[in-house]
């Protein structure tokens, strides 16, 4: 599926003449965009305004804990195995990844546990023992999120959607998948039972979506882990981070922290660097930006420089969920809690119309719980586990004052845990460390504080999306959650992907 054409690291010699890339934003994207750039002439500078790499992918340590503050579900590991090759290195060799079967637990309100396998036979045997009749329907949803796999991610992930055409290209594939309809709604075509419908549904929250409108093409999502399994970082997903620095700075690139960059510099409708918090100007041949999109065209760019992307537009746009994270240490071990599990509450259509729509904080919610320590030991003191626990909740559009609301709704989560898979949880807590939508905001730049930039709809999908080359500035690229392919690991790693096709070779000394 990916061809892979490596390139030596740049000599000094070349330096002086080297084409210069300043890239906004040490995430995914932004890293994957480096490397990407160094492999192709660039003599690159990664511009990272907070204190380490990663970004949403970065890292807490506490009390002897290590945390990873945002992915840590690793699919498609050629994705990261490409970027190695490019700079003549094996993934192997500096990372190690440890494929998890079951994938999860879905655990639903009535205390039943659905988990989701890579092994076929295994997963259909549990789609039997939940509802014999939906094995054939199960089937055909497999066949179906294939296809839209086929469709969304091996005809679309890759390519820029610069144009209409681009788009036009792809509207028959889309209108043969019928991305019209709902992820929710593809797998209620298949399957009948409420409970089977939920868990194989529920993939859209990883990225920002609505299951009830996520475009259908997202069940790609479903074949693409039994494909390629789902994989646990070493060391946490910080280690992943860490790998990808070191290839920047071999490549003779650098990545520098607590530069925070505030403004684009355009003239004559290109861009020519940035403009950094304490007022230095660093000129670029290229700018890319790893920022959050809406944020990079509201706040870096100015408005006279956009007409595409005015604050008009970027406030009709749709925006994700935010998400509530509490991260936590116990002095207890539960070994019975699988690494990953989804806890479902009382409701779904309902909450996620509380969440995406009514925009208030409910009084139940549905709960990710990553228990890294059942794999890793290296995450928590001898004795210990490592938790972190995740609550989708409406962005920052919602009337919620979480400087208050906080500590309240952690302590509700809290009891939940404890009164369902975590026993005796309250006793054995020896450290804690929450996140709102406003970290979101104030820390990560999140414009309302949406964890996954603008929403997954299908008015907001491909060439819809702020594009991966700027409509309105020549020579600004957008990598990661907020331009195509989207959010998630496998999204914004492909963005930079795409720059290849986008981005000119750099030129070098003879």
């Amino acid at each position: 599926m990916m061809t892979v054409h490596a390139r030596p690291p740049t000599t000094a010699k070349a330096l002086d003449a080297q084409s210069t890339a300043i890239v906004i934003g040490a995430g995914f994207g932004g890293l994957a965009a480096a490397i990407r750039l160094g492999a192709r002439g660039y003599r690159v500078t990664v511009l990272e305004r907070l204190d380490q790499p990663g970004g949403r992918a970065g890292v807490f340590r506490q009390d002897g804990f290590t945390f990873d503050a945002g992915p840590t579900i690793i699919t498609l590991p050629m994705l990261f195995e490409e970027l190695w090759a490019l700079c003549g290195r094996r993934f192997e060799d500096d990372v190690t990844l440890v494929p998890l079967d079951p994938c999860y637990a879905v655990r639903f309100a009535n205390g039943e546990t659905f988990r989701c396998f890579v092994d076929d036979d295994a997963m259909r045997d549990e789609v039997a023992r939940f509802n014999p009749a939906d094995v054939a329907g199960f089937e055909r949803y497999l066949a179906e999120s294939e296809a839209c796999f086929r469709t969304g991610f091996e005809g679309m992930v890759d390519q820029p959607f610069l144009s209409l055409s681009d788009m036009a290209k792809a509207f028959p594939d889309l209108i043969r998948r019928r991305a019209d309809r709902s992820v929710y709604g593809l797998v209620s075509r298949h399957i009948r039972d409420e409970r089977l419908r939920m868990a194989l549904s529920f993939h859209p929250l990883f990225i920002g979506g609505n299951p009830m409108r996520t475009c259908a093409i997202l069940s790609l999502i479903s074949y693409l882990e039994r494909q390629w399994g789902v994989h646990y970082v070493m060391g946490g997903t910080g280690a992943l981070v860490a790998g990808l620095v070191d290839l920047i700075e071999t490549q003779g690139g650098s990545v520098s922290l607590n530069s925070d960059v505030t403004e684009i510099t355009v003239d004559n409708g290109k861009a020519t660097g940035v403009v950094l918090s304490n007022g230095q100007r660093l000129p670029a041949d290229i700018v890319v930006s790893n920022a959050d999109a809406a944020w990079t065209y509201s706040k870096l760019v100015a408005p006279a420089s956009r007409r595409r992307w005015t604050d008009a537009k970027l406030a009709r746009s749709a925006y994700s969920m935010s998400l509530f994270v509490w991260y936590f240490g116990s002095s207890q071990r539960y070994p019975q809690v699988d690494h990953h599990t989804i806890m479902m509450g009382p409701r779904y259509r309902g909450l996620l119309s509380d969440i995406f729509d009514r925009k208030v904080l409910a009084d139940d919610f549905s709960l990710y719980l990553h228990r890294p320590s059942a794999t890793d030991p290296s995450v928590a003191p001898d004795g210990c586990e490592a938790f972190y626990v995740l609550s989708p909740v409406p962005n920052l559009d919602a009337d919620i004052d979480w400087h208050n609301a906080a500590e309240p709704y952690r302590r509700k989560i809290a009891a939940f845990l404890e009164a369902t898979i975590l026993p005796g949880l309250t006793d054995h807590i020896v450290t804690s460390k929450v996140i709102t939508p406003l970290d979101f905001h104030d820390r990560l730049n999140a414009v309302k504080g949406a964890a996954f930039g603008l929403e997954p709809r299908l008015t907001q999908i491909a060439w819809f999306r702020p594009h991966n080359r700027s409509e309105d500035i020549k020579n600004l690229y957008i990598v990661g959650a907020g331009t195509h392919p989207g959010a998630g690991v496998p999204g914004v790693v492909s963005s930079a992907r795409i720059l290849d096709r986008i981005v000119p070779h750099g030129v070098l000394a003879a």
